[in-house]
């Protein structure tokens, strides 16, 4: 963000829970472009429960549960909304549709709550509450994000055009691809506090699991319009953004190579 651009307006609660429930628009597409997680990622996860049956919070179209019903979990998911819970249904994936906060264990226990790139858009201390209520002892919450590192040119194209076109919008595209952790800062500490100040886990753990992926300039463009900052704009809002991030994209050959972060939060039930 430039020195001279005003913060964004606070995000409300009736925000977030609307943004978050935006993504079944196109599920398709969603399921389609969205990188999986690093099996590096999985793995340890696996690793550190103490069994292999999973809770996916804002499970979406199912892209982390089937990687860890393929390490050998079994998984339920519970995803806000219906559209997104029907195509991860395709695959055999049992999904429950509820607002996490809202959701209800029934006296299910699991050996893990896992949720990526979903919890952001959940109450963080509610969110950690109706984890620990599902959780056996010692079982394991772990959260994830991708963080992704755009090009300077490609975030400049695409934060001008927002900046121009949507200037009240809280939701901002990333202005800081020089340092790629910085614009989750606040959602990782923000969720960390949520885990403490819910209480029933002990100290929260971070991890990182850094990784490239090549995107020509269609693949990038495909996935755009699944971001949260674009999910509930208007149409002619979208397609500016894509033609000046596509126009930026072409200007360095037509493709980039994107450095991701996986980030990792991660706490036991006490």
């Amino acid at each position: 963000m430039s020195s001279t651009e005003p913060p964004a307006p606070a995000i409300t609660p009736d925000q977030r829970r609307s943004t978050g429930e935006s993504f079944g628009i196109d599920p398709a597409r969603y399921d389609r472009t969205r990188p999986p997680y690093p099996q590096a990622m999985i793995d340890r996860i696996v690793a550190a429960s103490p069994g292999r049956s999973y809770l996916n919070a804002g499970c979406g179209t199912g892209i982390e549960a089937r990687q860890f019903r393929a390490a050998g979990c079994t998984v339920l998911g519970v995803e806000p909304d219906a559209r997104m819970a029907d195509f991860a249904r395709r695959d055999g994936l049992g999904v429950e549709v509820a607002r996490f906060e809202e959701w209800d264990p029934a006296g299910r226990v699991f050996d893990a709550v896992v949720s990526g790139t979903a919890w952001h858009w959940i109450d963080p201390i509610e969110g950690a509450r109706t984890a620990a209520q599902a959780l056996r002892p010692a079982g394991l919450l772990a959260l994830f994000w991708h963080v992704f590192e755009l090009p300077p040119a490609v975030a400049e194209a695409f934060a001008e055009v927002y900046r121009r076109l949507l200037p009240d919008s809280p939701f901002r595209p990333p202005t800081h691809p020089d340092r790629a952790a910085d614009p989750y800062e606040p959602i990782l500490v923000n969720s960390a506090n949520g885990i403490r100040d819910a209480g029933g886990f002990d100290e929260v753990q971070r991890w990182r699991f850094d990784w490239e992926r090549r995107y020509t300039r269609d693949e990038w463009l495909d996935q755009m319009p699944t971001q949260g900052t674009l999910t509930r704009a208007p149409a002619e809002v979208v397609d500016q953004v894509l033609a000046g991030v596509g126009a930026a994209i072409d200007a360095m050959g037509g493709g980039f190579t994107m450095p991701y972060a996986t980030m990792v939060l991660t706490a036991a039930r006490l």
